[in-house]
């Protein structure tokens, strides 16, 4: 399947693995990009821009496919070192990078001059135009069904995808609520021009996370996921469990008077824990609405080539048989 996104950073199908705190590591990013999508290994993951620089290299290891690096700008006191992180980048021979939270203008002509192509995470149209009239390449259109920050407007894909074709002159990709061939059919129906999936990439063999982790997102509805710190404007769709309800109580009991500091135990530092010893209870994690459509823990490669078949066999026949002759 050719479209801006796949000739935009040479890849075979059109799909990209979102950057994904303790679950974007080499592995991850390899097996997604040895299988025609595009990896991305989380950069803040990494605790330096060293660590970041030998997980490159690790990556390069394991493929000789195009693959990226997901950066996210923090509003946070203790800022990371991103211009070390930025230099890994550029001299580890990367050539895509997904950028998210605050605005990556003063990176772009780094990393433009090295020739890497950067792709913004938007959760909004006004956010996607600014990336746009910044100059990045591409953005993912993130809807309020997706994990981790939806934004604070509350607009779902079958919205936010077409209004983003309307205004946008560059490529975006749809995130949130994306899972298979159906999906994929569905954002290119809507203006993108490929998929990024999350969740349902942490449900895969492959991912470097605890089984228990995989069975959660599997035995998890539709139904299970809730919004945290909402009162915050700090927004965030996690799965539903004994630390959550611990959090919305908290929240419930303290309403306007909530602070960071009342909650911190439920989601500062938590993702080890969870993700690498399985604890699902230690506190809050990512997780998209989009587990009521993952039912299985297949291979990346076993996804992505279900995934594209299925496409392909929807726009060919199912959609083709529509119309009349």
């Amino acid at each position: 399947m050719k479209t801006k996104i796949t000739e935009l950073f040479g890849i075979e199908h059109p799909i990209i693995q979102g950057g994904m705190h303790h679950v974007g590591y080499a592995e991850m990013a390899a097996a997604v990009s040895n299988a025609g999508g595009l990896g991305m290994i989380t950069g803040l993951t990494q605790r330096s821009a060293d660590d970041l620089a030998r997980e490159i290299a690790r990556c390069r290891e394991m493929t000789d496919k195009p693959f990226g690096v997901n950066l996210t700008f923090l509003p946070i006191i203790n800022t990371p070192d991103y211009p070390a992180y930025i230099r890994a980048i550029v001299d580890g021979g990367v050539k895509a990078v997904e950028t998210a939270g605050n605005n990556p203008q003063k990176y772009l002509p780094q990393l433009h001059e090295a020739g890497v192509k950067v792709i913004h995470k938007c959760t909004s149209v006004r956010h996607a135009l600014k990336a746009q009239s910044i100059g990045c390449d591409a953005v993912s259109v993130d809807g309020f069904e997706c994990a981790g920050h939806p934004g604070e407007d509350d607009v779902p894909n079958f919205i936010l995808l077409p209004r983003a074709a309307d205004e946008l002159e560059i490529p975006f990709v749809a995130s949130g609520g994306m899972a298979d061939g159906r999906s994929l059919v569905a954002a290119l129906a809507l203006g993108a021009q490929g998929i990024n999936m999350g969740t349902r990439f942490i449900a895969t063999k492959e991912a470097p996370v605890h089984e228990n982790v995989k069975q959660a997102i599997v035995a998890a509805s539709e139904l299970d996921t809730r919004l945290v710190m909402r009162g915050l404007r700090n927004t965030e769709r996690v799965l539903r469990n004994a630390a959550v309800d611990r959090l919305m109580e908290k929240e419930r009991a303290l309403g306007a008077a909530l602070k960071f500091e009342d909650i911190i135990e439920e989601v500062a530092g938590v993702y080890p824990r969870i993700m690498k010893e399985g604890d699902m209870e230690a506190g809050a994690w990512s997780c998209g609405m989009v587990a009521g459509l993952i039912h299985d823990i297949p291979t990346v490669q076993e996804l992505i080539d279900r995934i594209m078949a299925e496409a392909t066999s929807i726009i060919r026949q199912r959609l083709a048989g529509f119309l009349a002759d």
